[in-house]
């Protein structure tokens, strides 16, 4: 009976070791495991190729005539365009793309034009371009993770885990940083996550940052450490650090998306534009090679406090006008790089005045750098959490977490007043693509009155009879006006259906002031058309009249159900041309 007993307890054990090897959640823990580990190599495998493709371009300088310089980044962007051209054949990858699969297209991306992105942006950035790695890195881990879905057919939702997997794993393989990896995925890629879904991206992360660990190691960026010196002065100076940053991404946000739209224009072959681009890049590193690359030494120069005040205060602007030719023009790398490149410049400006002024109760400027880092890259990429994590996993350094959560807050909340759109999703949204927590937003609340409204709006004065009311119905065919009075204030609105309800047949000499409605119902410019919608039905009307928030009698234009049924029906055709032209596998 005992020997039954224990072969009886044994089957029963190994059941459940058989179901439990059998279990999704093993599977999806297996599957990001080997998600990490790819990643991990992939990402040392980039920085090898990275560091050669620099050595190969700039190897060559000092033998040649120093002018030689300013050619550099235009042959690496003749042969960025030649690849980009004459084989990926599409619009450029880069994480935008990933937010648009993951969003739009259940994780389906082309794994092809990914690492041929990832080949074009060694040669961008090894050459000159100003540009950093991690849209790279992050198109490579999510390659990663969409190839292994179509090798072994996973369909649905784990699709886009295995892509968050992939992308959480390159940002901590290539900065040292896995919950900074973990947390930008839910900000940036996939918007929102269920706890089942959040522990296969951790295991991918940890296990991505092992394997870059063993090859570079697990040390941080080699800064001095800072304090908060005075809270109580020092509370302000990083408030108002943290609304320069705010400006700043969002003077970088401008920069960008204006000369990418002058690029566009351009009347130009596209295997030209990046060489272009590249060549005024050139020029400006010819007197500033900060610019060159991705910059990390600059960055770290100005950590330590060894840059002086006018080549940081300059680098701002010079990095801004770098980078968006780079990328503007067609080159190809990401922008995280480059704003904590940007705020370390802006923070380091602003630090060395503040400690000149300040020097009993303020750190050096150093402290400002850092936290003007994370501030900008916070404001350019509405990713609070990342920016704070990322700073602290790169220095790990806990003095200056208030300091650095401040600023990254009012940053986020500065620039999001300003763009609406993150550094992501921007180029999405001039595409007709509204994402929001990683799902596309419906189409009546991404549009606002100001996109359906007339503005051109034919009025009466409130002075005129019913008489003549009726007679402008029926010439403009008009069911309804905006009232206004002797001073050409809104003073209410008037419809056929107020003639017919207050009017006789023998009182056509009423004015309209008598009987058209006071208490009117409006609509303001910023309002979306679903809000506006639901106002319409609750009130059973048909139009209403847009006025300025700071003035409610003041008319800016009209906007009637018409007018925004004729707007959705072009906006839902557009949309289906789109994804009509959009495939993956070109």
């Amino acid at each position: 009976m005992k020997y039954l007993d224990e072969k009886t307890a044994f089957q029963k054990f190994k059941q459940n070791i058989v179901q439990w090897l059998h279990t999704e959640s093993l599977i999806s823990n297996t599957l990001a495991m080997i998600i990490g580990i790819l990643t991990g190599l992939a990402i040392v495998f980039y920085d090898t190729l990275l560091e050669i493709g620099h050595t190969a371009f700039f190897g060559t300088v000092s033998s040649s005539p120093r002018y030689f310089i300013i050619l550099l980044p235009a042959i690496g962007g003749l042969i960025v365009g030649l690849i980009a051209h004459y084989t990926i054949n599409t619009r450029r990858y880069d994480i935008e793309e990933i937010i648009e699969a993951t969003a739009l297209r259940g994780g389906r991306m082309s794994v092809r034009n990914a690492f041929l992105e990832v080949l074009a942006s060694i040669i961008s950035i090894g050459s000159g371009g100003s540009a950093g790695k991690e849209a790279p890195v992050v198109l490579a881990g999510s390659g990663i993770g969409s190839a292994l879905a179509e090798t072994l057919h996973i369909h649905g939702n784990r699709v886009k885990i295995l892509i968050g997997c992939g992308a959480a794993s390159s940002i901590a393989a290539a900065y040292n940083a896995p919950l900074a990896g973990v947390v930008f995925v839910v900000e940036v890629i996939l918007g929102e996550l269920e706890a089942s879904s959040f522990i296969p991206i951790v295991v991918s992360a940890v296990f991505a940052t092992i394997v870059s660990s063993l090859v570079f190691g697990a040390e941080n960026i080699g800064v001095a450490t800072y304090e908060f010196v005075d809270p109580s002065h020092e509370f302000v100076l990083y408030l108002l650090l943290g609304i320069l940053a705010g400006l700043t991404s969002a003077l970088l946000m401008r920069t960008l998306f204006s000369i990418h739209q002058i690029f566009d224009s351009l009347q130009m072959h596209p295997v030209i534009k990046p060489a272009f681009g590249g060549l005024l890049v050139g020029f400006i590193g010819f007197f500033y090679p900060q610019v060159f690359g991705v910059g990390y030494d600059v960055i770290t120069d100005a950590l330590n406090g060894n840059l002086a005040l006018q080549v940081m205060f300059l680098l701002i602007f010079l990095k801004i006008i770098a980078f968006s030719f780079t990328m503007g023009s067609g080159g190809s790398g990401g922008s995280i790089v480059p704003a904590l490149f940007v705020g370390a410049m802006m923070g380091g400006s602003y630090g060395s005045i503040v400690h000149g002024l300040f020097p009993q109760v303020t750190a050096e400027s150093g402290a400002y750098a850092l936290v003007g880092m994370g501030a900008v890259f916070a404001g350019t990429s509405r990713a609070p959490l990342t920016s704070i994590l990322i700073l602290f996993e790169l220095t790990r350094d806990y003095n200056m977490i208030l300091p650095i959560m401040l600023a990254c807050v009012v940053s986020n909340v500065i620039s999001s007043s300003i763009n609406s759109e993150s550094i992501f999703t921007e180029g999405l949204r001039r595409r007709g693509f509204t994402i929001r927590k990683g799902r596309e937003v419906d189409i009546m609340e991404a549009l606002l009155v100001k996109d359906a409204m007339k503005h051109n709006v034919q009025t009466v004065s409130e002075n005129k009879n019913v008489g003549a009311l009726i007679a402008l119905m029926q010439s403009s065919r008009h069911a309804g006006f905006p009232v206004l009075d002797s001073n050409g204030q809104l003073s209410g609105i008037v419809t056929l259906k107020d003639v017919r309800d207050k009017v006789g047949h023998d009182e056509l000499e009423k004015t309209i002031t008598e009987i058209c409605t006071k208490d009117v119902a409006i609509a303001y410019q910023d309002e979306t058309l679903n809000t506006v919608l639901k106002r319409l039905a609750a009130k059973d009307i048909g139009r209403l009249p847009v006025v300025s928030r700071s003035d409610s009698t003041k008319l800016l234009g009209i906007i009637t159900r018409s007018d925004i049924v004729k707007l959705y029906d072009k906006k839902i055709l557009d949309k289906v041309q789109r994804i009509q032209k959009m495939n993956p596998d070109q």
